[in-house]
């Protein structure tokens, strides 16, 4: 219940949609009920006598009617009594109810001849029609507004927060189980949504006004008519809890079908180096049969409920016809042109006592959704502002590492420990040390994707802990060895987010970058798409894109993950020259496998196993007798080893 309580709440901003909607509902259930009751000034104007009624009783002449010379006897005067008698027994109760409402609807349709009748009754069920389904359009579209309108709030509601979420986050869930989230699981929440204000507020309206007509012809046969209601009831709520469980495996199959398609689209390359189409084909298939019985076990589900209450319905329906029928034709209960309209008013009502009956199904299906959307929505970001956090002033001093230490889980192995390091204002560090030391993980930490789980990072003085993530980023360039540049053009690649940025400032950055000459030669130059990922272009054209787009924000720390590493040496000499121009006068962390790359480096520090081993600079390093000696003569053993 709290779940769903919780999709409604999306639906605040549409209030006043929904409330136009229900006005709409209420005027489509009544009008609908009025066609069934109109039917019967219809029938009887079509097939009924044509009878003139006095005041006094019926016309003077008929046998037993009257006395000698047309005047009323004695046995006349009875008569009269009689029936004034009946009349007024018939109009108690729910007896009177229904001949007073006959009464009122006769008169404002009855004319001085059935053709005149018959064109008013025409004229009025057409005003009928018209209003009914003047309503219904209305309903429709006011509910899919303000459907539409919530399933787009509820989705850049996730996206946000998506944003919002740490780095670890998103290292531990699978990227198309949160495309699936985003698209697939949202959508099915409208369901829900449609089902609470829709089929909850627009049918019952319906079984109200119906059941109102059946109570009023004949609250016996109606009475008869509900004596299945309990089972229905018992038999939907059972399926509802069935299909919920279907729903979520469903939406789980969803999910990994996504997640491998997202997969195998971005590592094609890989896919076809290993000629293992076959293997991926085969998977897919096995997800997609997979998905298919999710499928199958959820339709069959859904749509059990449906057939059991039109079943139960037409067994009360046919029981209603034997009974009802018998007492007419044996002159009880009600007169036959009652009885046609009791039972057109009943099949009417099946209609939306079938939507109810399917209604429990949606809503569950919807809350099985909304539970994995939900489940992303209430997961808390890692990295977020504390409490009267600042905006980080501008770097003029140094950043300092004061006995870091960072774990990634509670059980794994440290992956930092004890690590002192400070970085001068406007001095270049470069990083090195086997894979898997810490490096990246330290610049990680740098740019506050992940806070120490000991010591603290200052930038002059102040922890990050106590400055706002945004001003820490605004100050940082980040350029990595797997480069992302997204499905847009060059221009905008480099200006990302910045949407007014004149062109020769873009210009003169992809210069600075190396990159403005093969620009150039594009199809379309700067207004060249580059492809999802930048599939267009080579590594170490991309590199390039990424340095110019680093070099236009213009940061004061700038960040290299191994960002030459692989290239070949003629993309790496252009890249590197756009490195070193961007470096100047800026703070510098540099990654590198390739020691020729951090040679120029102010200060080497040498990471293994999550501690620095060694600092200084490349000259003097390559003298000690340590790690740093040692991956140099790995890397340069064709030439003449360093001697230890």
């Amino acid at each position: 219940m709290n779940l769903y309580l919780r999709v409604l709440s999306y639906v605040k901003p549409y209030w006043y949609f929904m409330a136009g909607a229900m006005v709409c509902m209420a005027c489509f259930a009544l009008t609908s009920s009025a066609t069934v009751w109109v039917a019967l000034p219809f029938l009887q104007t079509l097939f009924g006598q044509e009878t003139v009624q006095t005041v006094q009783g019926t016309p003077a002449g008929q046998p037993g009617q009257t006395g000698q010379g047309g005047q009323p006897g004695q046995g006349g005067q009875l008569d009269v009594a009689q029936d004034s008698a009946n009349r007024l027994e018939q109009r108690t109760g729910m007896t009177g109810l229904r001949e007073t409402l006959k009464d009122r609807t006769n008169d404002l349709i009855r004319r001085p001849t059935k053709q005149a009748t018959l064109e008013r009754l025409c004229l009025i069920i057409l005003f009928i029609l018209l209003l009914k389904n003047i309503s219904s359009y209305l309903q429709a579209y006011l509910m899919a507004y303000a459907e539409n309108g919530v399933i787009k709030d509820l989705r850049n509601h996730l996206y946000i927060h998506l944003h919002r979420l740490s780095l670890s986050y998103f290292h531990r869930e699978r990227t198309g189980e949160l495309i699936s989230r985003v698209s697939y699981d949202v959508m099915k929440i409208n369901g829900t949504i449609s089902a609470a204000f829709g089929t909850l507020v627009k049918e019952p309206m319906l079984v109200v006004v119906f059941l109102a007509i059946l109570l009023i012809l004949s609250w016996q046969l109606t009475l008869v008519s509900l004596v299945l209601l309990p089972l229905s009831v018992l038999v939907i709520t059972t399926v509802g809890r069935r299909l919920r469980r279907s729903s979520t495996a469903s939406q789980e199959a969803m999910a990994d079908l996504t997640s491998t398609l997202q997969e195998t689209v971005a590592g094609v390359r890989v896919v076809k180096a290993f000629n293992m189409e076959s293997f991926e084909i085969g998977k897919f298939k096995r997800q997609t049969q997979h998905y298919f019985r999710t499928l199958l076990r959820l339709t069959h589900m859904h749509n059990l409920a449906s057939p059991i209450t039109e079943i139960l319905g037409s067994a009360v329906g046919l029981a209603i016809l034997w009974y009802g029928g018998r007492q007419v034709l044996e002159g009880g209960l009600l007169a036959p042109e009652d009885f046609l309209t009791f039972f057109l008013a009943l099949f009417s009502m099946m209609k939306p006592v079938k939507e109810l009956g399917q209604v429990h199904n949606r809503i569950q299906e919807g809350i099985a959704a909304a539970d994995r959307v939900f489940s992303v929505l209430d997961t808390a970001p890692e990295i977020t502002d504390a409490p009267g956090a600042v905006p980080l002033p501008d770097l003029r001093r140094e950043i300092r590492l004061d006995r870091v230490d960072f774990r990634y889980d509670s059980v794994s192995d440290p992956a930092l420990e004890e690590i002192d390091l400070v970085v001068q204002a406007g001095e270049t560090v470069a990083l090195v040390g086997p894979s898997g030391g810490g490096k990246s993980t330290l610049v990680d930490l740098v740019a506050r994707f992940y806070d120490p789980t000991g010591g603290r990072i200052e930038i002059d003085g102040k922890d990050l802990r106590s400055v706002t993530v945004a001003s820490l980023r605004e100050k940082m360039g980040i350029v990595t060895q797997d480069v992302i540049l997204f499905n847009d053009t060059v221009r905008n690649n480099i200006a990302y987010g910045v949407a007014d940025m004149p062109l020769d400032r873009i210009q003169s950055a992809a210069a600075a970058a190396n990159a403005d000459a093969f620009i150039e030669q594009l199809p379309d130059g700067y207004d060249t798409f580059l492809g999802e990922r930048g599939v267009r272009l080579s590594g170490g054209q991309r590199q390039r894109i990424a340095i110019a787009r680093a070099i236009l924000k213009d940061p004061q720390i700038l960040i290299f993950d191994e960002a030459t590493s692989s290239l070949d040496t003629e993309s790496e000499l252009l890249v590197q020259e756009a490195i070193d121009r961007l470096m100047k006068g800026r703070t510098a962390l540099v990654i590198a496998h390739r020691l020729s790359t951090v040679q120029k480096a102010d200060r080497v520090v040498v990471v293994d196993r999550g501690r620095i081993v060694q600092s200084g600079v490349h000259g003097s390093l390559i003298q000690e007798d340590g790690l740093y000696r040692k991956l140099y003569n790995l890397q340069f053993r064709d030439q003449e080893p360093v001697a230890e």
